[in-house]
């Protein structure tokens, strides 16, 4: 399989930071009550962002919103598509589910299909009073009847394109970037 390059930063590093606040508290407005709301990140890249709201809430509001994980692995369409042994790790939910309002965290929103999984793992944990979701990035090409609530930013693609979201937590760098397959013409396969 032929090696993606980047094409464009989309974000750098202080423009995650202002999406990120943005979120934080549109996601407070919306949610009125910050008593019974929860964050749950999407393992992997959803974790971090879901700590950061976290953060940005706590700084601004004084009150700490308690943040999970949660893993989606089992619960895929795809599972078993080309991998060998799917990688399960725990979900963590510290907080009971029932009657909160529970926003999921996940870094790039494509087909749907992640929400799709993320929404039937949350409510093997109960029933939320609502699901609300969040998404740094807004790609298109939905396959399923699925949008977000709270968006960083909306990037058009096309489906042979990525939004590739790198975060200092798991990449050593805050950034997202837009990457294709190399043109034809002999283009370098380096990022």
């Amino acid at each position: 399989m032929t090696e993606l390059v980047e094409r464009r930063r989309v974000m750098d590093e202080a423009g995650m930071r202002r999406a990120i606040r943005r979120i934080a508290h549109e996601i407070v407005e919306r949610a009125g009550d910050t008593d019974r709301l929860a964050l749950v990140g999407v393992r992997t890249r959803g974790v971090p962002l879901a700590r950061r709201l976290a953060q940005v809430i706590a700084e601004a509001e004084g009150v700490g919103v308690p943040v999970g994980e949660l893993d989606i692995t089992l619960y895929r369409d795809d599972v078993f598509d080309g991998l060998a042994a799917p990688e399960v790790r725990p979900t963590l939910l510290p907080f009971e589910v029932e009657g909160r309002t529970v926003v999921l965290v996940d870094d790039v929103l494509y087909t749907g299909r992640t929400v799709r999984a993320a929404l039937d793992a949350l409510m093997d944990w109960g029933r939320p009073r609502r699901i609300c979701l969040a998404v740094l990035v807004d790609r298109g090409h939905r396959e399923l009847p699925i949008h977000a609530d709270f968006v960083g930013a909306t990037v058009e693609t096309t489906r042979d394109e990525s939004i590739a979201v790198r975060l200092s937590e798991t990449d050593a760098e805050d950034a997202v970037v837009l990457r294709s397959r190399p043109e034809e013409r002999g283009e370098s396969h380096g990022t």
